[in-house]
This record gives structure tokens, C-alpha cells and sequence, in this order.
């Protein structure tokens, strides 16, 4: 295939990726802006009232940014582990198999998919995030790279749980039971110097904790990990991912049966 052609049939599959979710943005997009706002009422505004300053920041504040990566991570995972499986059962990844499309460029397309619903997303929650909450930007160079490398990795991540799902209950699992847990328990409502040195540490092996923190310290400047550290592991856990991922898709494993 020409560059021509690659880029043509990666710019299809992103533009099927991107309209499948547009189209039913009342489901998509619109109940993490209505989910976000609850969370700022009830846990910002009734119950962050009665919590003392953390890192100088009022409690609404601090928790701003792990609202906002948590909208990021949940929905570029959701959009893509959704997609590949509904593909699977429909068959209709076949005809993308025995296309000359570079595998590759397949699993960037349905990444790029992820990405873009966890950006729009990400985008819309951090605007209702701006109703409740006055903060200034304090590097939007690490906010914008923490924000587009977290829905990468999450689009990866729901791309082999959709690769090993064999009915549309195991695309729940995965989130329901480790996802789930670990964004709770990555920081987003608490500073982990707040816990017992035990609990401290053991959140340290939490791969989300890093990314809300690096993520805080762009919007808010203050972190309870070494920036550097998160960026090489969200880093590191992407390569990983992808070579898996594209591994995956080149033996065929849960695909051709």
C-alpha cells in the first residue's frame, strides 16, 4: 500500500470510530458531564466543605483533576473495547483482516477512536469542572501530554480486553472489577500522604495514581509523585500495551477461530 492509501484507511476506520460514538452523544458524552457534576456537589460542595485544605488547594480543587482523567479513562477504554467486540461478533473485523490494511494501522485506527471520545469527554467534563471550581493552568504543555497519553494507553488497554472477550459480559469485567477499584484508589479524592505509611506504599504499585498526579501537578503544580517517574511508567506501560495489542492482532488470538 502507498502512504496515500494507508493514511485513507486509517482516516476511515477513525472517522467510523469517531461517528459510532458522536451519533449517540446523549450516551456517550452527556452522562459523564452529568455524572462529574454530581460528584462536585455532593463530594466538592457538601462534603469537601467540612475537609481542611490539601497541598494549599481548597478540597473542590484538589479533586478537579482526577474528575477530569477519570471521564479520560473510563471512556476512551469504554469506546474501544465496545467497538473491537462489537466488530468481533458481527464478523465484520474479518473484512478488515483480509484487507491489505497493515495491522498496525487497524489498531491505531480503533485507538484513535478511543482517543478522540476520551479527549471530547475529557474537554466537556473540564468545562463543567470550570462551573464549580476557579483554578489557573500551571503547565499546559504536562496537562495536555498527561490528558492525551492516559486515553492512549486506556484505548490500548480496551482493545486486548476486547481481543480476549468472548461475549459482551466479559467486556464488563475488566472494568467493573479492576478498573474501577484502581482509578478510586488512584488519588483522586485524597492525597496519599494522608494514609498510613502502609497504605502509602502499597499505592505506589497503582499505574492510575501516577497519572492523576502527574496530571494535578499540571493543572495545580502540586503532586505526591516524581513527574519524571509517572511520565516514564505511563510511558513504558503504552509500549507495552501496544506491542501486546499488536501482537495479539497479528497472531490472530481471539480473532480467527
Amino acid at each position: 500500500m502507498t502512504f496515500t492509501e494507508k493514511f485513507n484507511a486509517f482516516k476511515t476506520i477513525l472517522i467510523k470510530e469517531y461517528l459510532r460514538f458522536i451519533r449517540i452523544w446523549i450516551q456517550t458524552i452527556l452522562p459523564p458531564a452529568i455524572t462529574t457534576a454530581l460528584y462536585f456537589v455532593i463530594f466538592g460542595n457538601l462534603i469537601g466543605s467540612q475537609i481542611s485544605d490539601i497541598d494549599g488547594y481548597r478540597y473542590m480543587d484538589y479533586i478537579v483533576p482526577g474528575l477530569i482523567l477519570m471521564a479520560v479513562i473510563t471512556n476512551a477504554y469504554a469506546n474501544v473495547v465496545s467497538s473491537f467486540y462489537s466488530a468481533k461478533f458481527q464478523k465484520s473485523i474479518e473484512e478488515l483482516l483480509v484487507s491489505p490494511t497493515p495491522n498496525y494501522l487497524i489498531l491505531a485506527g480503533f485507538v484513535s477512536g478511543g482517543v478522540a471520545r476520551g479527549i471530547i469527554v475529557g474537554i466537556v467534563v473540564t468545562l463543567v469542572a470550570m462551573y464549580f471550581s476557579s483554578f489557573e493552568i500551571h503547565s499546559f504543555t504536562l496537562s495536555l501530554s498527561v490528558f492525551v497519553l492516559t486515553a492512549i494507553l486506556f484505548s490500548l488497554a480496551g482493545f486486548i480486553n476486547a481481543v480476549y472477550a468472548n461475549s459482551f459480559d466479559d467486556i464488563t469485567i475488566i472494568p467493573t472489577f479492576v478498573l474501577t477499584p484502581l482509578t478510586y484508589l488512584g488519588g483522586i479524592f485524597y492525597s496519599i500522604d494522608m494514609l498510613p505509611e502502609f497504605w502509602q506504599k502499597l499505592s505506589l504499585i497503582n499505574p492510575i495514581l501516577y497519572m492523576i498526579n502527574s496530571f494535578r501537578y499540571g493543572l495545580l503544580g502540586v503532586s505526591d509523585t516524581d513527574i519524571v517517574t509517572a511520565l516514564f511508567i505511563i510511558i513504558l506501560f503504552i509500549a507495552g500495551l501496544f506491542s501486546y495489542a499488536l501482537f495479539l492482532l497479528n497472531k490472530g488470538i481471539g480473532i480467527k477461530q
